[in-house]
């Protein structure tokens, strides 16, 4: 049974194979392009529920492509994926209406998660008690601003006043139904790209499940005080599916 019409632009056949074979297994509807405007013209004769798009291609930047089909057909979501993520591309894209800003290279589980918020109601839906209690704590999936990836499990968006939340996406780790906590670096009052500014420790097996790098450079305005009381509500439950996790609001540097 089809879940979905997906359509996937990349010039890199590798990519679009993959994107192809992973998300057709899943049961969706998988159509491939390996130009800007065969894609723009796939859309302006179809109907797709998802838009996949690289941003260097090479008739058209991706992100004139994100444009377009943002105007030619305002109800597909579309994904950006790169290879060269920059905090510039990210924030156009998030102005240009991008649901996702992805880097490549990304697991195939990575992938089928996207997806499946897109398509998955029940992905999108926390029990209210538990909003309630935590909503300042935690990121809906579907909520006014898209998040943003860059590497798995740690995603960054724009909040306002020019700030930015970065966080980490436990889903993969609590269904495991592992007693977790998050470990701050101390001391911290600004991140670095690409440095552990906090890590993932097993309260269960005493011994540190991952670093968590920033993806990118900031200021620390808010550091999430409540994160491991949202951690520890939410093991074991079914109503994991629809939050993501912020641990910190920061102030982008310009580098």
């Amino acid at each position: 049974m089809e879940k979905g019409n997906i359509l996937i632009l990349d010039d890199d056949s590798v990519i679009t194979m993959s994107c192809k074979r992973i998300l057709g297994s899943e049961g969706y509807n998988v159509v491939t392009a390996n130009k800007g405007e065969e894609a723009l013209n796939r859309l302006a004769k179809d109907d797709y529920d998802l838009f996949i798009t690289d941003v260097r291609l090479p008739d058209i930047n991706g992100l004139t492509v994100l444009k377009e089909s943002r105007l030619m057909k305002p109800k597909t979501d579309v994904v950006i994926i790169t290879g060269y993520p920059t905090l510039e591309d990210a924030r156009e894209s998030i102005k240009l209406g991008a649901f996702e800003y992805l880097e490549k290279p990304f697991t195939p589980d990575f992938m089928i998660n996207v997806a499946k918020k897109l398509f998955d109601n029940r992905g999108w839906i926390v029990k209210q008690a538990y909003v309630n209690e935590f909503k300042d704590h935690i990121v809906p999936l579907r909520g006014d601003n898209p998040q943003i990836y860059y590497k798995e499990g740690v995603w960054a968006r724009p909040i306002e006043g020019g700030l930015w939340e970065i966080g980490c996406d436990l889903r993969d780790y609590l269904a495991g139904g592992d007693l977790m906590c998050i470990d701050y670096v101390r001391n911290l009052d600004a991140v670095k790209a690409g440095q552990t500014f906090a890590s993932l420790i097993s309260m269960t097996k005493g011994r540190g499940i991952a670093d968590l790098h920033a993806p990118m450079s900031a200021e620390i305005r808010e550091i999430n005080v409540k994160v491991n009381d949202v951690i520890a509500s939410f093991i074991g439950r079914d109503i994991a599916e629809g939050w993501l996790l912020w641990l910190a609001r920061v102030f982008p540097k310009e580098v």
